[in-house]
């Protein structure tokens, strides 16, 4: 069975699609801070009948990204890696002129260096593989300048940067930046909290990720919107 390693895996767009590769029979290693809700989640996703390895912890962590790693290759190897842990350096978010410094950090901290860590530390698993992908949940912010998105976006920028750039030393794998779109998450939640408006749930853009692993596109960054939209 192929073997995935989620981060941020808990809820939202990453429990949305581990739920979705546990039932297409992937063997799963779920990530996020909190313990007992990454359990609930590891519990309801081996019901599909795979195997679910949850590890409570801090991707900022190098110990923990080698824990994730090592237990991937205890179920045979990694062939997907998603890098889906995000922080947002202020909750709710803040216009430039406001935002700590030390919030920015945690940001590039979580989206972009413990990112590249966590490739890292896969590597070696992922060339191993037949098939071997990395997926990093990227966002609009990322390309277009959003009022209060500066530090997250600034990030998300830098991490597809870092995508671009190991697609071209990898060409034995298949690299993807993704932008999901607007989704209803405690994320966004966190990051404008007065903002009520019904969006998209996570589960809606899952197919578009599924779609990247059926058809293989070249390495790139693209938008879930896009590829659920063609043909």
């Amino acid at each position: 069975m192929p073997v995935a390693i989620i981060t941020g895996a808990s809820k939202g767009l990453g429990r949305a699609l581990g739920a979705a590769l546990a039932e297409r029979g992937w063997d799963l290693v779920l990530d996020a801070r909190t313990a007992e809700v990454l359990r609930e989640t590891a519990a309801e996703l081996s019901a599909y009948g795979t195997r679910v390895e949850a590890l409570p912890g801090d991707v900022t962590d190098a110990g923990h990204r080698a824990g994730l790693v090592a237990a991937a290759r205890g179920l045979g190897g990694v062939d997907l890696l998603v890098n889906n842990a995000s922080a947002l350096g202020a909750e709710p978010l803040v216009r430039l002129e406001g935002l700590a410094l030390d919030g920015l950090r945690r940001a590039l901290e979580v989206n972009v260096v413990a990112a590249l860590g966590l490739v890292q530390t896969a590597l070696p698993l992922l060339r191993a593989s037949t098939a071997g992908a990395v997926i990093d949940v990227s966002s609009d912010a990322a390309a277009e300048a959003y009022e209060t998105w500066g530090g997250y976006g600034a990030s998300k920028a830098a991490l597809d940067h870092l995508s671009a750039v190991l697609a071209e030393e990898e060409p034995g794998l298949r690299v993807w930046a993704v932008d999901p779109g607007d989704m209803g998450t405690g994320l966004y939640a966190a990051a404008v909290p007065d903002d009520d408006a019904p969006r998209p749930s996570p589960e809606s853009v899952v197919p578009a990720f599924l779609r990247l692993l059926d058809e293989r596109p070249p390495s790139g960054r693209c938008a879930a919107r896009s590829l659920l939209e063609r043909r």
